[in-house]
C-alpha cells in the first residue's frame, strides 16, 4: 500500500465484518425469477434483507427490449459477474437493480463511516458518448430535496465519467453542499476494485488499492437520505429520474459502515503498472553552466483535492532557485478546478505567493478551467499581479496573454502566453510582440495546442484546432519560437516539427491531471545544456520528496517518472537554431 493509503489510520479487524448491504451478480444470488422472464430478484449477503429487484427503465419499452438481451451471466462464482449491455437500447431504455422500498439500507446515513465496494469492468471499447455518466450504485433522490445548495441533480453516486473515470459525488449528512472524489482513468475491458473509505470526516477514492483522492478539508459525515428513496445498481440519475444506465460488468458490490482497512476489503486485484520510474535521487545540474526551465502541469485537481501537491511544487522550486539555476517556471493553465470556488482561487494564489516571496520568476496562462463571467482569473493572476517584476513586459488587450524575458545561460529568452479563450483577438498582439522581438529565442505556452493520439503503446501527438492556428499563425512564420508547450490534454507527449525557414520546434504536451490523486506533484523540469548541445527532460514530484523514504513508498509514488514521454532529452544545437539572433 503507498503511502496514501494510510491517511485514515483504519486498523485491521480481528473479527467478520458486517456489511450494511452485500450484493454478488451471480447466478446463486438469484432469490426468484430470472432474466428471461424479467422479475428477476437478487439476494442480499448481508442477512439484512437489501433484496434487489430488475428493474426496466421505460416500462412501457420492457415489451420489445428483454432483459435477457441486455443482461447476461458470465463465469462462475468468484470469477462470476453480470453482464450489462445497456448500450443496445434507445437512450433511456434498458435495465437496472433497484432495493426494495422496505430494505433497510436504504435509510442508512452512514454517520459513523462507510466503506463502499465495487468490482466492475468497463466496456471495451469504451465510447465516451454512450458510456459516459454511466451510474454503478446511486443513492436516489436530489439534494434540493432536503434543501441543499451546490449540486441539486443527485443525491449520491457512484458513476463513470466520459473520460473513463470513476466519480463520487454525496451530498454527507453533515454539509449543506456536495463533495466530488474523481480517480484516474480506468482500463476498459478489465476488472477493477474501487473502495470509498469515509471515516466520518474524510473520503479516500481507491482504484485497485491505490489511493487517487481524498475529499477536501472540511469533515465529511455520512450520506443524506430522503426519505422514502432506496438505491440504483446500474443507473444514475438526473432531475430525479433514471438517466444514463450501466454498460460493463459488474461481480459484486458492499457497503459496511466503517472505514475498514484494506486487508479486510472484498479482493484484492493487481493495479495495472502503466508508470516507471525511480523512488530516490534528486535533480541535479549536469553541468555547472546548465539551467533549467520549469513547467508546472494543470493542477487544477491538486487545488480541487490535494492543495498540498501545489504548494510542495512552489516551495520547491523557491528553496532551489539557485543551486539548480531554476530560470523560470511556466503554468499551463487549469489553476482551478472549479472557477466558481474561492477556496480554490485562494488556494491557488496562496501556492503561488510563494514564488512572489522568494522572488522565484514565473508566467501563467489561463486554462478553460480558469475562465468565468467575472474574469477571477485577472483578479488572480492578471497583470497586477507582475507590476514590480522586472521580466515581465506586458499583456494584450483582453488582458489574458502576456508576455516577459529573462536571461538564462548565453540568452535572453521571451516567453510568450497565448491565452486560449481569446486566441483569435489575441494574435495581432501576439504576433505584434514576436515581430518586435526577433532576436529573442521564444518559448509559446498556451493551454491548448497539443494533444495524444492513443494507438497501442505509442502516443502520438496530433495539434488541436487551436493548436493549428497558433502554428500557422505564430510559430511557422516566426523563426524563433523554438518551443511550444500546453496541457488541457490528457497525457504526454512531444514531437519536432520545422518551421517555414526549416529551422526545428519542440512541442510538448504536459499532463498529469488524470494520474494517481491529480497528478501526485509531478512537474516537468527542461534542462538546457549549452555545451553538449542539449535539451533534457526530466518529470519530478517535490510532493513525493516530501515523503518518507524510498524503503517505504510503493507504486506510484515515483519521485521521477521515467518513461519514454516522461523523461528523455533532444539534440539542440543552441548556436545553430538561433544563429537568427546576430541579424537583429
Amino acid at each position: 500500500m503507498s503511502q496514501h493509503g494510510r491517511d485514515l489510520g483504519t486498523a485491521r479487524r480481528d473479527f467478520p465484518v458486517e456489511p450494511l448491504a452485500h450484493w454478488r451478480f451471480v447466478r446463486e444470488a438469484v432469490q426468484s425469477g430470472s432474466l428471461q422472464d424479467g422479475q428477476l430478484i437478487l439476494r442480499d449477503y448481508s442477512g439484512r434483507g437489501n433484496r434487489l429487484v430488475l428493474t426496466a427503465a421505460l416500462p412501457e419499452a420492457a415489451a420489445s427490449v428483454k432483459a435477457a438481451d441486455i443482461l447476461s451471466w458470465e463465469g462462475e462464482g468468484e470469477a462470476g459477474g453480470m453482464s450489462f449491455r445497456n448500450d443496445r437500447c434507445p437512450k433511456g431504455a434498458g435495465y437496472y437493480f433497484r432495493t426494495e422500498k422496505a430494505a433497510p439500507f436504504n435509510n442508512d446515513s452512514m454517520v459513523q463511516g462507510f466503506t463502499i465496494e465495487a468490482v466492475i469492468r468497463l466496456p471495451e471499447p469504451f465510447d465516451e458518448v454512450r458510456h459516459s455518466w454511466m451510474g454503478v450504485l446511486t443513492r436516489q433522490g436530489q439534494g434540493g430535496e432536503l434543501g441543499r445548495s451546490g449540486e441539486r441533480e443527485v443525491l449520491a453516486t457512484v458513476s463513470v465519467s466520459n473520460c473513463k473515470e470513476i466519480q463520487w459525488v454525496s451530498h454527507p449528512a453533515n454539509r449543506s453542499t456536495s463533495t466530488t472524489s474523481w480517480s484516474r482513468q480506468l482500463q476498459e475491458g478489465k476488472w477493477c476494485h474501487v473502495a470509498i473509505v469515509n471515516d466520518a470526516c474524510r473520503t479516500l477514492l481507491y482504484v485497485n488499492g491505490i489511493c487517487d483522492y481524498n475529499s477536501p478539508a472540511e469533515p465529511i459525515a455520512g450520506v443524506a437520505v430522503v426519505e422514502g428513496k432506496g438505491w440504483n445498481i446500474g443507473a444514475s440519475e438526473w432531475c430525479g429520474k433514471i438517466d444514463s444506465l450501466f454498460t460493463g460488468a459488474i461481480r459484486e458490490i458492499r457497503v459496511t459502515g466503517e472505514p475498514l482497512h484494506p486487508e479486510d476489503w472484498l479482493c484484492k486485484l493487481e493495479d495495472d503498472q502503466v508508470l516507471e520510474g525511480d523512488y530516490e535521487g534528486e535533480p541535479q545540474l549536469r553541468q555547472a553552466d546548465n539551467y533549467h526551465f520549469v513547467f508546472i502541469p494543470d493542477p487544477q485537481m491538486q487545488t480541487y483535492l490535494n492543495p498540498e501537491m501545489l504548494m510542495a511544487q512552489t516551495a520547491w522550486i523557491a528553496g532551489h532557485q539557485t543551486d539548480l539555476r531554476l530560470a523560470m517556471t511556466a503554468f499551463v493553465g487549469d489553476l482551478v478546478h472549479n472557477s466558481d470556488a474561492l477556496q480554490e482561487w485562494e488556494r491557488s494564489s496562496t501556492a503561488v505567493r510563494t514564488l512572489d516571496e522568494a522572488k522565484a520568476p514565473y508566467m501563467m496562462t489561463a486554462g478553460n478551467h480558469d475562465h468565468d463571467g467575472l474574469h477571477t482569473y485577472l483578479s488572480c493572476f492578471g497583470p497586477g499581479r507582475f507590476r514590480d517584476k522586472s521580466y515581465y513586459r506586458g499583456s494584450s488587450p483582453s488582458r489574458y496573454s502576456s508576455y516577459g524575458v529573462k536571461q538564462a545561460g548565453s540568452y535572453s529568452y521571451l516567453w510568450l502566453m497565448a491565452d486560449m479563450q481569446h486566441l483569435r483577438a489575441d494574435i495581432p498582439w501576439c504576433r505584434e510582440v514576436l515581430d518586435s522581438h526577433r532576436g529573442y529565442p521564444t518559448i509559446l505556452v498556451s493551454h491548448d495546442i497539443m494533444y495524444a493520439v492513443h494507438n497501442g503503446k505509442v502516443n502520438e501527438p496530433k495539434l488541436s484546432e487551436n493548436g493549428a492556428l497558433i502554428w500557422e499563425e505564430l510559430v511557422r512564420p516566426h523563426n524563433q519560437v523554438f518551443m511550444t508547450v500546453n496541457g488541457h490534454f490528457n497525457g504526454n507527449v512531444h514531437q519536432v516539427r520545422h518551421n517555414a525557414e526549416g529551422q526545428e520546434v519542440i512541442q510538448l504536451l504536459v499532463n498529469y491531471q488524470d494520474r494517481y490523486r491529480g497528478g501526485n506533484g509531478w512537474l516537468r523540469l527542461a534542462q538546457f545544456d549549452e555545451a553538449d548541445k542539449k535539451i533534457m527532460f526530466r518529470s519530478f514530484s517535490p510532493w513525493v520528496a516530501s515523503l518518507a523514504g524510498a524503503a517505504t513508498l510503493r507504486y506510484p509514488d515515483y519521485r521521477f517518472l521515467t518513461g519514454r514521454y516522461e523523461e528523455f532529452e533532444l539534440a539542440f544545437d543552441f548556436t545553430e537554431r538561433f544563429a537568427f539572433i546576430d541579424s537583429y
